[in-house]
């Protein structure tokens, strides 16, 4: 077998591993077993990179706060101390079992026990596997590393009561069956569409952050297909599963439904942050409510109604106000790259100058690569953006409502009209200097008064 710990150094940040290490060897010069855990073995098996060691160990929780420093009890009800070493922070875990869980969220105690005991206590398989890292090798309570090998999602037991115990472990199947490539076995396969619609007993934060960990994580395309498979996205969010079946007009999305070309934007897509994952799935969740049938099928409207839905998607998901009104804005604004080559030089610099530009230009660029394929406005804002210079694009203010009011205005709304109507001047190349403005101004004064006689 090959040495373990220097895959794991091969996979990962040496500094991680080694500060990883110097926690396990103080738990065990204290007289105390200390093993890597969890995910960290499970990808280190898979040959993936390891961004995180969670350690597990037989020392409780006050006995790890004696044997380090700066401690930091996460979760001490639950034998969780996060230990700092180096530049890295380290989960350490008492060993536990756990009692029943009464609200399908938490269990009811704790129990300090051994490493057999906290193995079965896990959610699946594979995330129950062992690392020793004296030894340099893999303990193995419940048929972990054959599930690897098989590329199978099991649950450490019964799934019915695994996933009755904690609901959020339903989402966490369908995350780890996508981003593994995993098939999920027959018995947690069938608990999990069966559990679906008990998956609200679990906090939207909760059901939140697992949501996301799949769109932005790996192979988000299969996770949205499974979860929408199992029964949970009809649950946790039925405004995407109302675009199943929608279809489009065949012209322009050749592609198929709504769905589908949404999962094939996925698929086409890079690393992607919150933000653009979010407008990704939530670009066309307008398309339902305004289906229509006339000469072909249209989407009336779809973006303004996809921006209000977006709006009360974030809230329900207590997604923060920054990150709901940058979804929105990706959502409302995606069909504008339509008109670019027709926009007033004006209007198409405020549009390429927007906060985020690059993910609205990212989502458009995935919205026709999932469909005709035409990428004629992408390049054309792309060439226009090398072509305009900041300055040109957000050009300096010539004049202020201290010049307004010299020129006789009297303060109000006006100037803020005035203002940026100036500014329309200066992107569409007519005005470039303070003398030039003044005497853009007072023509503008003129017709004011003229206007108003």
């Amino acid at each position: 077998m090959p040495d373990l710990l220097d895959t794991l150094r091969q996979h990962s940040d040496p500094r991680l591993v080694e500060g990883a290490l110097r926690v396990a060897g103080r738990l065990r010069e204290a007289g105390h077993l200390a093993l890597f855990a969890g995910g960290s073995v499970r990808d280190l098996l898979l040959g993936r990179g390891v961004s995180d060691i969670d350690v597990a160990t037989s020392a409780r929780p006050e006995q790890v706060e004696e044997i380090f420093e700066n401690t930091h009890a996460v979760g001490r009800a639950f034998g969780v101390v996060l230990v700092p070493m180096g530049s890295f922070h380290y989960e350490v875990a008492t060993f536990r079992q756990e009692g029943d869980y009464l609200d399908g969220r938490r269990p009811s105690s704790v129990t300090f026990t051994d490493a057999r005991s906290d193995a079965s206590r896990r959610d699946f398989t594979v995330n129950a596997l062992f690392l020793d890292p004296h030894r340099g090798d893999v303990i193995d309570f419940v048929g972990g590393r054959q599930d690897l090998e098989r590329r199978v999602l099991r649950t450490v037991g019964d799934p019915e009561h695994r996933f009755g115990e904690d609901r959020l472990r339903l989402i966490r199947a369908v995350r780890f069956a996508a981003q593994l490539d995993f098939q999920m076995e027959e018995a947690t396969w069938k608990q999990v569409r069966e559990q679906a619609p008990t998956i609200l007993q679990v906090s939207w934060e909760r059901i939140r952050d697992e949501l996301l960990k799949i769109l932005t994580g790996e192979r988000p395309d299969a996770g949205l297909r499974l979860l929408h498979e199992s029964g949970l996205l009809q649950v946790v969010l039925p405004e995407v599963a109302d675009m199943v079946g929608v279809q489009q007009p065949p012209e322009f999305h050749p592609e198929g439904d709504v769905f589908i070309h949404t999962c094939l934007m996925f698929s086409l897509a890079g690393e992607l942050d919150e933000a653009l994952a979010l407008g990704i799935l939530l670009h066309d969740v307008g398309k339902p409510p305004t289906f229509t049938v006339a000469d072909r099928i249209r989407f009336h409207g779809h973006a303004e109604k996809g921006a209000e839905m977006a709006a009360e998607i974030g809230r329900k998901l207590r997604l923060s106000s920054e990150l709901t009104q940058e979804v929105v804005d990706l959502v409302r604004d995606h069909l504008r790259f339509i008109h670019v080559r027709e926009m007033r030089e004006s209007t198409l610099k405020r549009f390429l100058r927007k906060p985020n530009f690059d993910k609205h230009l990212e989502l458009h660029r995935l919205d026709c690569l999932a469909s005709h394929g035409d990428l004629t406005s992408y390049e054309f804002c792309r060439e226009k953006l090398e072509e305009l210079s900041r300055e040109k694009m957000r050009p300096p203010r010539l004049l202020t409502g201290h010049d307004l009011i010299a020129e006789g205005l009297e303060p109000g709304p006006a100037f803020s009209v005035l203002l940026a109507e100036l500014e329309d001047e200066q992107l569409e190349n007519r005005v470039s200097t303070r003398e030039e403005a003044l005497e853009w101004l007072r023509r503008r004064i003129g017709r004011m008064e003229r206007e108003s006689r």
